[in-house]
C-alpha cells in the first residue's frame, strides 16, 4: 500500500496556479548555486519546471566555485533588498570554504522560502511560522491530504538532520503527536519503530527500516535517496515493507511534494508584500 507523493503534488500545483493568478504580478523565486554540481543542476532543473508550471517566475544565480564568503554574502545581502525577488533558496552543499550556516543567516527570513533561518526556526519552535521547511511541511501536507491524523499517534522519526528530523518533529508536536527522535546513537531501534503508528526515516543510510522493525499497519514515510549499484533506494526496505504497510515510494513519495512545498512558499512569501 503506497501513497501517491506525486498525485498529491499534483493538486497543491493545480490549487497554486489559481491562486497565484490572482495575485497583482507573478511571485519571483530566485536559487543561488556555486559550482556545477550535477545533483545541484538537476535539482534546479526540477524546481524550474514547477515554478514555470504555476506561473512563479524564475531566475537563476550562479557563481564559480572559487567565490569568497564574502563576495556570496553580498550578493544575498541584494537579493534581500531586490524588489523584483519574492524569495530565494541557496542550494546546498555549498563548498568547504563557505560557511553555510553565515550564509542562511544572511537571507532575510521573509524571503527564506527553504525555512532555515533561525528566525523561521525558532517561529516554527512557536507555532506561528508561514515559511516552513519544504521537506517536513511536505510530509505534513500528505498525510493530512491522505487523511491521517497524527494527532494521538506515537510517532518516531529517524534522523535528526536541520533540514528534515529536527523541524518534523517541531510541526508532529505542534499536531498533536507523541514524538520520539532517533539518531546514530541510539540503540536499538526498533524498539521504538515496532511501538509507533508512523515512522519516519530520514537518514541516507539505504534499506536501514526492515520489516520486523514495524507493525502491520504502521505509516512509513521514507525522505531517504540513495543509489545503490545503478538503482534508486530509499531508508525502507520498501519491497519487504509495503505489503503489509502505508509506506511512501522512492521515488514519487515524498520528493514531489518537497518542490510543491517550495512553491507553496514562494507564494506565501508573495502575500508578504
Amino acid at each position: 500500500m503506497i501513497f501517491d507523493g506525486k498525485f498529491i503534488a499534483e493538486q497543491i500545483f493545480a490549487e497554486l496556479t489559481e491562486q497565484i493568478a490572482e495575485l497583482p504580478k507573478p511571485p519571483k523565486l530566485g536559487v543561488v548555486l556555486v559550482g556545477d554540481n550535477p545533483a545541484s543542476l538537476s535539482y534546479i532543473r526540477q524546481k524550474r519546471r514547477a515554478a514555470e508550471r504555476v506561473g512563479i517566475d524564475f531566475e537563476l544565480f550562479s557563481f564559480d566555485i572559487s567565490v569568497s564568503e564574502r563576495e556570496l554574502i553580498t550578493a544575498i545581502q541584494g537579493l534581500n533588498t531586490n524588489p523584483d525577488i519574492t524569495g530565494f533558496i541557496v542550494q546546498l552543499p555549498l563548498p568547504k570554504h563557505i560557511n553555510t550556516t553565515a550564509i542562511i543567516e544572511t537571507i532575510a527570513p521573509h524571503k527564506d522560502v527553504d525555512g532555515f533561518t533561525a528566525e523561521n526556526i525558532g517561529r516554527l519552535f512557536l507555532g506561528t511560522a508561514d515559511l516552513i521547511s519544504c521537506t517536513p511541511r511536505g510530509v505534513m501536507e500528505l498525510l493530512a491530504r491522505s487523511d491521517i491524523n497524527v494527532r494521538g499517534k506515537s510517532v518516531t522519526i529517524i534522523g535528526r538532520s536541520n533540514i528534515v528530523g529536527k523541524p518534523l518533529s517541531l510541526l508532529m508536536i505542534n499536531a498533536g503527536a507523541t514524538v520520539t527522535v532517533c539518531n546514530s546513537q541510539t540503540r536499538d531501534i526498533g524498539q521504538y519503530t515496532r511501538n509507533s503508528d508512523i515512522v519516519v526515516v530520514a537518514t541516507g543510510q539505504p534499506k536501514l527500516l526492515k520489516l520486523d522493525m514495524v507493525r502491520s499497519g504502521t505509516v512509513v514515510i521514507d525522505v531517504g535517496f540513495s543509489v545503490v549499484d545503478g538503482k534508486i533506494s530509499g531508508d525502507a526496505d520498501y519491497e519487504a515493507i509495503e505489503p503489509t504497510c502505508l509506506i511512501t515510494p522512492v521515488p514519487g513519495g515524498v520528493g514531489p511534494m518537497t518542490v510543491a512545498m517550495l512553491m507553496k512558499n514562494t507564494y506565501i512569501a508573495a502575500t508578504y508584500e
